[in-house]
C-alpha cells in the first residue's frame, strides 16, 4: 500500500481525511501487531523504520557478542556457559517492553513527567553515596533483594528528557527556575562524583552541555560551564588515588605493566591480535581469565580480536550510520523540544559508545563505561532501549500526524 501524501497547514503536516477514514474502515483488518502501533507501519518515516532496524540488530548482535565474551568465565564461575547469556536475555525482552511503551505514549508526556522522575533518580544516586554497595571501589549501586539498581544509569532518559525541557525554553523561563535546574543537574554530577564515577558523570556533563550549546544559549556562558566541569573533574582525580592511577597509567601503561597498566595493556594485546580479519567469532584468547571485566567495560577488546580491523571499522560506520540517523531525526523534528530531545538520545548512545571503544583502545583513561546494547548490565540496557524509544518517538512525531492534541483527538 503506497504511503498517503501529507497536507501541508499552518499548523504543519496533517494527515489527509480521506486517508484517515480509510484507515478506519480497515482497523478492522488490521492484525494484533499493526493494533500494537502508535502509527500506522505506512506512515511511518523512512527514519522511525531504519532506526528500528539498527536498534534490533545491534540489540541480536549484542547478544551475540556477549555469549562469545561470557562464555569462558561463566562456565568456570557459574558452571553453565549461558548463564550470562539467559540474564542479559531477560533483560533484552524487559527493556524491549519498557521502550516499545516509550514509542507509544506522547512525549508531552513524558516531559511532564521528567521534573519527577529526575528529583526521584537524584535522590537514589544520593542514597548510593551513603547505603550503596562498594563494588570495585565505587558505590554505584543499591540492591533491593535479588535486584541490583544503578540509579547513574537509570537516570540518564529523564536528564535527557529534563535538559530538553529547560534548554527548549530558556529565553522565557525564570532566572529563579534557570538556577534551580541548574543547581540541581550540579548536584546530580557533584553525587555522582562522590560515588565515585567520572566517566558517567563527564558523559551526562558532556551530555548537558551540547544539549545546551544545540539550544543557542550565548557560547560565553558555556565555556564558563565547561570550566567548572574540567575544574570538578581534575579535583576528584586528585582526590580519589585509583583515579589519578589510572590517568597516569593510560599515559604510560607498562609503567606498571603488573598493576595499574594491566588492564590496558591486555586489551591492546587483544586489539592487536585481532589483525586485519580477527581471530573467528569464539575464538578470543584474552577472554581466558586475561583480560578483567571482559563482558562489561572491555567487552569490545574481545570483539576486536575475534573480528579485527575489518569488524572495529565496520563497528564504527555502523555507529555513524546511527548518528546520521539521530541528526536527520533532529533536523524533522517540528519543535525545540522534540529537537534536543533527538539530539540528547543521539549523543549518549553513539557518544557513550565511542568513549568505551577510545577507553579500550587506549585513548583515554580507564573508566567503567559499558557499551550500549553490548556490555553485560540490565540497567544500563534498559536504560539505552528506553532512550532509543524515545528517539524514534521524536521521529514518528515528527511526521505531525500524532503528538499534536488537536490530531491526537482525531485519531482517538
Amino acid at each position: 500500500m503506497r504511503s498517503p501524501s501529507f497536507q501541508k497547514t499552518n499548523s504543519g503536516l496533517q494527515w489527509p481525511k480521506t486517508s484517515y477514514a480509510h484507515h478506519v474502515r480497515n482497523t478492522s483488518q488490521q492484525s494484533f501487531i499493526e493494533r500494537l502501533l502508535p502509527l500506522p507501519w505506512n506512515l511511518w518515516p523512512s527514519e522511525a523504520r531504519i532506526l528500528l532496524s539498527l536498534i534490533i540488530f545491534w540489540t541480536i548482535a549484542g547478544l551475540f557478542i556477549l555469549g562469545s565474551a561470557s562464555w569462558w568465565v561463566a562456565t568456570k564461575e557459574m558452571g553453565d556457559g549461558t548463564y550470562f547469556l539467559k540474564k542479559q536475555l531477560l533483560w533484552v525482552l524487559t527493556g524491549g517492553c519498557f521502550g516499545w511503551l516509550v514509542i507509544s505514549i506522547n512525549l508531552r508526556k513524558w516531559l511532564k513527567v521528567s521534573k519527577i522522575c529526575l528529583i526521584i533518580g537524584l535522590i537514589l544516586v544520593g542514597a548510593t553515596v551513603f547505603f550503596g554497595t562498594t563494588i570495585n571501589g565505587s558505590s554505584r549501586w543499591l540492591i533491593i533483594g535479588s535486584i541490583q539498581i544503578q540509579p547513574s544509569e537509570l537516570i540518564k532518559p529523564f536528564v535527557i528528557l529534563q535538559a530538553a525541557n529547560i534548554f527548549a525554553q530558556w529565553k522565557r523561563i525564570s532566572n529563579l527556575r534557570k538556577t534551580i535546574w541548574l543547581s540541581l543537574f550540579g548536584i546530580l554530577l557533584f553525587l555522582i562524583l562522590l560515588q565515585p564515577n567520572l566517566s558517567t558523570a563527564s558523559l551526562i556533563g558532556i551530555l548537558l552541555w551540547m544539549i545546551a550549546l544545540s539550544s543557542g544559549i550565548k557560547f560565553r556562558y558555556l565555556l564558563s560551564s565547561a570550566f567548572l566541569g574540567i575544574s570538578l573533574g581534575l579535583a576528584s582525580i586528585h582526590k580519589y588515588e585509583h583515579q589519578m592511577r589510572r590517568v597516569t597509567s593510560f599515559i604510560n601503561p607498562w609503567k606498571d605493566q603488573h598493576d595499574s597498566g594491566y588492564q590496558l595493556i591486555q586489551s591492546l594485546l587483544a586489539i592487536g591480535s585481532g589483525g586485519m580479519f580477527g581471530e573467528g567469532y569464539g575464538l578470543s584468547t584474552q577472554k581466558l581469565l586475561y583480560l578483567p571485566f571482559i563482558s562489561t567495560d572491555f567487552i569490545f577488546s574481545v570483539f576486536a580480536e575475534e573480528f579485527g580491523f575489518i569488524g572495529s571499522l565496520m563497528l564504527i560506520l555502523f555507529l555513524g550510520l546511527v548518528a546520521f540517523i539521530g541528526l536527520r531525526i533532529s533536523l524533522r523534528c517540528t519543535n525545540n523540544y522534540s529537537k534536543l530531545i533527538a539530539i540528547g538520545c543521539t549523543l549518549l548512545l553513539v557518544g557513550q559508545s565511542i568513549m568505551h571503544l577510545a577507553v579500550t583502545s587506549g585513548s583515554m583513561p580507564t573508566t567503567g563505561l559499558p557499551l550500549p546494547m553490548v556490555s553485560y548490565g540490565g540497567n544500563s540496557l534498559l536504560s539505552s532501549l528506553i532512550i532509543s524509544g524515545l528517539l524514534m518517538r521524536c521521529s514518528l512525531e515528527s511526521t505531525g500526524v500524532i503528538g499534536g492534541l488537536k490530531i491526537k483527538k482525531k485519531l482517538a
